[in-house]
This record gives C-alpha cells, structure tokens and sequence, in this order.
C-alpha cells in the first residue's frame, strides 16, 4: 500500500539541504528516527508501552519526503490501516506527521548553532524557546491558563475517570491543557476540558501535547492532541513543559512521573524562583491516597520538610483542584506584568545548568549517581531525577531495554536510608501496578545496591 498525502496547513517549504537530511542512506540516523516518529503518529490511540513489538508489526512500513518547487509531500509505504477511514488518513494523525517533519528537521537545523555555544547557560532555553515558536506554541494576549498534567500511562479505571473530572473542571473555568501526549492521565484531562469547553461554548481550546523521540513510540499520541511538539531530548521537553505552564498537576504514576516531579521540584526549591508563583498540585480519586502518602513520605525523608512544602496535596476534589489552578493562574499574570514578562514563556524562571543537562542512561552513568545527602539539595534532586530518568529508559524506550536485556538490571549505589526509601516507593508502584501497561508480572530493571 502506498499513500501520498500534503499538508492542508500552511508550512515552509523544505531545502533541498533539509530534505536530503532524512534521505535513507546506511546512516541515515535522522530518517530513522522520522521513521520511528512518524509509526508513532500513525499509530495515534494505541495503547502500548512496547516499542519492539510496534516496530516488529509494522517492519516494512517507510516513509519518503518529497519536495517540489509548489511545496513538499510524504509518500506511506505499507502505513498501518487503522490510521485510514475509507481510504483517506485520519486529519489529526496527518497534522500530527507534518509536526514530526517540522519539529525534527527544525532541531537537526539548530544543532550546530547549539554546539557553537556550549557555555552560554542561555543557549539551552533559547533553543527551547525556538523550538516552541517555530511550531506556533505561542498565542500572544492571551491570559495565562495552561495547565501542565503529569501522570501515568498505566492507571486505574477509577484513576483515569478522576483524571477526566478534574479536566472538566479546568475546561468550565476556561483553563486549557498540556501533557505528555501519551494515554492514561495524559488522555484523561484533555477529554475531560474538551467536554468543560463545549460547556462554555469554547471554539479554540487547546490540548498540547509534548514528547520527544526516545519515547513517542512508547507512548503514541492520543486522539485528543491538538497541536503535537517533538523536543529534542527529556531535559529540553521538561523545560518546555516549564516554561508554557501556569500551573502544574500531577495524577498517580510511575517512574516518568517521579522525574518529572523531580524537575519541577529542583526548580521551586531553587531560591531564585522563591518569588515565582508555580502552582503545583498532586492529586487523585481516594483509592489513590496511599501513593501520596507514600510519595510525600519518599519527599520527606529524602529530600526534607523543605521540598515537601513546594505542594499541596487534595484527595478527591477536582473543583479543590481547578479552584488552585485557576487561582495560581491569577497569580502568574501578576508577578509576569510585574516583571514585563511575556504570558505565554516565563523567560525569568531560573532552571539551574544541571537540571539543563541531558543525561543517557548506561549502566556505567546509572552506577556513578551520587544518591547521598552529603551532596547540596540541588544535586541531589538532580541524582534522583536521572536514576527515575533511567528507570523510565530500562521500561519502556528501546536503547535502555535493550541495555538491560544484554547486561542485567542498572546498578543504584548510595546512602541505605535514601535507597530504602527508593525501594519502598518503586515497590509501592510494582504491586499498584504503575511500572508498564503489560500485566504480566513485573521484572525489575533496577538494582539497589548499598
């Protein structure tokens, strides 16, 4: 089977420099990589978190770019079926492809502007800020009301009906929505405001969604994705997700979600930022307060009183919830005209370098993590971040699986108070089952070593 398809929407035309870019060559690193993006798009919906076995499926599927002088187009080859209704690709999976050509071409164009300033603590979110403008993420005049949700792709039923609750009351108080793209508590708050908008006759709502290539194919789009943005990398995708935000809520999950809570509190304990309002609320149903508990001691005894005052935790209440937001959002508005910052990227958030920093998973990074508290607050969060970072990366993306099936589980070393309290957590979400979408039994790709 082979399709043509071109974009409805407006977008530049490609050099040919751009398009020879993604040609299928021996080492066509950057065509892969569009190849596995754009069977995660086609496969938008998908409920997986088996990369091996989508890219297995579907083996002799590729795609072509093809560039004229009226414009570019792509060419399917053997395109899974389910993307099509009667012949004719689905129009949110087709947005959705022509936002991986532009997010990932766009990025390989800014790489060599990037490694010439290595050094610039700016450099980081300057590209970050290019990225997201280059995909129009920027609406100006408008007031702030992103919402950023964080949560797990392996949730419960009761979970993922709290998470559409909480949606709903976010979409009656005109807040719109950005998550990690994927399904579970990424899904939930996007249907849940798409249902609070029509309620309040909201025409041009948005549902963003942020993800970046090493776990796209693990966590398809969902169908509820209005504008898809493809970062670089997890630490320039967590920074964009700070710099939109207004306000931020995280739901029941599992590693992912614990690195994402990681970086957002490295940021609000981070004394330059005591004078800005990021709002953050852990939440979920009451069958969910044990894992608060759980997580908030984790925090406590980890990381002090400190960290652990950066949010507040509701049980049960959405309107509580939306309230917070909505709220916090007020309060944003304020301090960005106090400081003639704009609303739509908070350019005076301080994100310390280190937190900047992309780190790789291998069991020689994953052994070498300082998981003490002989080490500044900071640091440490930074050292948790990346061993849930890792963690995340032997679950579910492809290079950290396949490390883990040639060389055995990644090796944690530190303090035995601190990875104690690392096992009660991980152990925690192994029996609520929050680790992977399969429900076989879990096998750890973890090992705690004091």
């Amino acid at each position: 089977m082979i399709t043509y398809i071109h974009p409805e929407k407006s977008m530049s035309q490609l050099s040919q420099s751009e398009v020879a870019l993604l040609e299928k060559t021996a080492d066509g690193h950057l065509y892969e990589l569009f190849r596995k993006c754009a069977l995660a798009v086609l496969n938008s919906g998908t409920v997986t978190d088996d990369p091996s076995a989508l890219f297995a499926k579907y083996r002799d599927f590729a795609i072509d770019v093809i560039s004229k002088e009226r414009g570019i187009k792509l060419k399917l080859y053997n395109p899974p079926e389910t993307s099509f209704i009667n012949g004719h690709l689905i129009k949110v999976i087709e947005e959705h492809l022509f936002s991986v050509l532009r997010d990932i071409v766009y990025t390989e164009s800014q790489r060599s502007i990037l490694d010439q300033q290595i050094g610039d603590q700016n450099a980081v979110t300057n590209l970050v800020f290019h990225i997201l403008r280059n995909a129009r993420a920027f609406i100006s005049g408008v007031e702030p009301n992103m919402v950023v949700c964080w949560g797990g792709h392996s949730i419960s039923k009761e979970e993922y009906a709290y998470t559409k609750k909480i949606g709903y009351a976010l979409g009656l108080r005109k807040m719109n929505i950005c998550t990690g793209c994927g399904p579970g508590a990424m899904e939930g708050p996007m249907h849940g405001a798409a249902i609070g908008h029509n309620m309040q006759r909201i025409n041009n709502g948005r549902f963003l969604g942020l993800t970046e290539p090493s776990i796209i194919s693990s966590e398809p789009p969902n169908s509820m994705v209005t504008e898809l943005i493809i970062m670089p990398d997890i630490e320039k995708r967590l920074e964009a997700f700070m710099r939109l935000g207004h306000c931020f809520v995280i739901f029941p999950g599992g590693p992912g979600t614990i690195e994402e809570l990681m970086f957002i509190l490295g940021i609000k304990t981070d004394r330059g930022n005591n004078d800005q309002p990021v709002p953050l609320v852990l939440t979920g149903p009451r069958s969910s307060e044990r894992y608060f508990e759980e997580l908030d001691r984790f925090i406590r005894n980890a990381l002090g009183d400190e960290a652990a005052r950066q949010y507040d935790i509701v049980i049960d209440n959405p309107d509580r919830v939306a309230d917070i937001c909505a709220d916090g959002a007020v309060q944003v508005m304020e301090k960005r005209i106090n400081l003639s910052d704009s609303f739509y990227f908070n350019w005076n958030l301080k994100i310390n370098p280190v937190l900047q920093e992309h780190f790789t998973a291998t069991h020689e990074s994953m052994r070498a993590l300082n998981l003490t508290k002989d080490q500044p607050l900071s640091s440490l969060i930074t050292n948790l971040r990346n061993a849930f970072s890792g963690i995340v990366s032997g679950n579910v993306k492809p290079e950290g699986m396949e490390m883990v099936q040639k060389h055995g589980p990644y090796e944690l070393h530190g303090d035995p108070e601190i990875l104690r309290n690392i096992d009660i957590l991980l152990s925690e979400m192994v029996q609520q089952n929050r680790m992977k979408l399969s429900q076989e039994e879990y096998t750890p790709c973890y090992r705690l070593v004091e």
